[in-house]
């Protein structure tokens, strides 16, 4: 059974920084790739950042590319987010999704999330 936990998230002020992490059970973790979505109140799941397997090519939102970063560590098996210059706007559950894919220019998740973690930013 697959198992993701996320932690890491918190309150900051507009402009600090975050790093998420997430860890991952249940089977080989590096040959999926793993991503991050949000979810804002009131708002759909939107994706956030993704990595392939090997942690060498990795996609961004627009609205977060250049501030955000998305690694893995596949022997910790763990994938991290760092969050940097953070925005009101970035405030949301932060879920860590396993084998997310992109059939064109959307991406889709998995089928396996963690519980989320919450990170709000205060202007």
């Amino acid at each position: 059974q697959v198992q993701l936990v996320e932690s890491g998230g918190g309150s900051v002020q507009a402009g600090g920084s975050l790093k998420l992490s997430c860890a991952a059970s249940g089977r080989t973790f590096s040959d999926y790739s793993v991503g991050w979505f949000r979810q804002a109140p009131g708002k759909e799941r939107e994706f956030v950042a993704a990595v392939n397997w090997g942690g060498a090519i990795a996609y961004y939102a627009d609205s977060v590319k250049g501030r955000f970063t998305i690694s893995r560590d596949n022997t910790k098996n763990r994938v991290y987010l760092q969050m940097n210059n953070l925005e009101p706007e970035d405030t949301a559950v932060y879920y860590c999704n396993q084998d997310p894919r992109r059939p064109g220019s959307t991406w889709f998740p998995g089928d396996y999330w963690g519980q989320g973690t919450q990170v709000t930013v205060s202007s």
